[in-house]
């Protein structure tokens, strides 16, 4: 008798410690969501992987699952992917409640990180959707000719990017402990002297420190520290237009030289271009100079973007599209990104746009 009373005691025990460890269960209540499937997914290393799948049965869905290291942003998404919300995913109860047709806009409750995330997300929201208004805006000046209008747009959308990258700053500084940070930082990063990214990184809590998204951030600094302001630019050789190999050591010499990371594919490229070839224009005869890199993968479409946005100056590429050798070798993870040099090849500026970059080049030329 003592021995089954034990055994019980012990089975109660094993339960207990059962329903102790840590676990994710996501219940959904989607109003106009009904037979509808849902599936969860990760980005884990750039592709999207399928965690679950659920069916709406009477509005609801529930979805549990084992323990997971550490709160992480997921997907779910439907079937058809026309329908998504993103969240962050922790060992909790976590409840999202909405409707299908405005599903990204649902209310969720029971993550914590997620409410650590509120803040900034209700501080972009009402920006974005200024920004996009004014994006119509611009497309409607450009298309009409109305170039002062399209300054005076451009230089208020620019405006407002810099009021919410401030945000973003603070917001990471701020939360040193919050594991809503890495993401944001990761999106920051391209545009951040390595300097400030290291300083940030090594103010964070250690368990945060120790996520995979600051870990990739880590070995991308010990990369970056290569392709700093004040080092010189390593020197690569690929081909141009007509197959003919061309050096960036060839093109050192310049009083100022851009080395321009781009692709015709690059919507952000395209857009920026003008602004490129203004400074061009304006510069090259007082010894500016540029070495287009492309993370293209069709020679037909590099080169009719070329002819396209009057690109008229030294141009490369091993249409290896983000397996670009040179992008690779200077960190570069997004674009357009850019590397200004001065004439002895050392960098001393980076990913410099619209005015900034005609400001910068000006004042160098102007100094000389």
């Amino acid at each position: 008798m003592k021995y089954f009373i034990c055994f019980l005691s012990f089975i109660g025990l094993i339960s207990t410690i059962s329903a102790q460890v840590p676990h994710y269960q996501i219940t959904g209540n989607i109003n106009g969501a009904e037979g509808v499937t849902f599936i969860l997914q990760q980005n884990v290393k750039g592709r999207m992987i399928n965690i679950d799948t659920v069916v709406v049965v009477n509005g609801m869905f529930r979805i549990t699952g084992g323990s997971v290291e550490y709160p992480e942003m997921v997907n779910l998404v439907t079937r058809d992917r026309k329908k998504s919300i993103s969240f962050y995913l922790e060992n909790s109860d976590i409840t999202i409640s909405g409707d299908l047709e405005s599903l990204g806009s649902s209310k969720i409750t029971g993550s914590k990180t997620q409410d650590e995330l509120l803040p900034l997300t209700e501080f972009i929201k009402p920006l974005g959707e200024k920004y996009n208004a004014k994006n119509a805006e611009l497309q409607a000046a450009t298309n009409a000719g109305n170039s002062e209008k399209v300054n005076e747009i451009r230089k208020e959308m620019d405006q407002m990017m810099k009021d919410v990258l401030e945000f973003e700053i603070d917001f990471i500084k701020n939360n040193p402990g919050s594991f809503a940070v890495p993401p944001i930082l990761r999106s920051l990063a391209p545009n951040m002297q390595t300097s400030e990214l290291e300083s940030i990184i090594n103010a964070m809590d250690p368990a945060v420190a120790r996520t995979a998204v600051i870990t990739e951030l880590k070995a991308r600094i010990a990369m970056l520290k290569n392709v700093d302001i004040g080092k010189k630019a390593p020197d690569f050789t690929m081909n141009n237009p007509q197959g003919i190999p061309v050096s960036l050591s060839s093109k050192i010499g310049a009083k100022v030289l851009l080395i321009d990371f781009w692709a015709a594919w690059c919507s952000p490229c395209r857009a920026e271009n003008p602004n490129v070839v203004k400074v061009f224009r304006e510069f090259n005869s007082k010894g500016f100079d540029i070495f287009g890199v492309s993370l293209d993968r069709s020679g037909t479409d590099w080169n009719k973007a070329i002819g396209d946005d009057n690109l008229t100056w030294t141009h490369v590429s091993d249409l290896q599209y983000w397996n670009n050798s040179a992008a690779k070798l200077y960190g570069v993870n997004s674009i357009p990104a850019n590397f200004l040099l001065n004439q002895n090849g050392i960098i001393i500026a980076k990913n410099l746009r619209g005015e900034a970059l005609y400001n910068k080049v000006k004042e160098i030329l102007n100094s000389k």
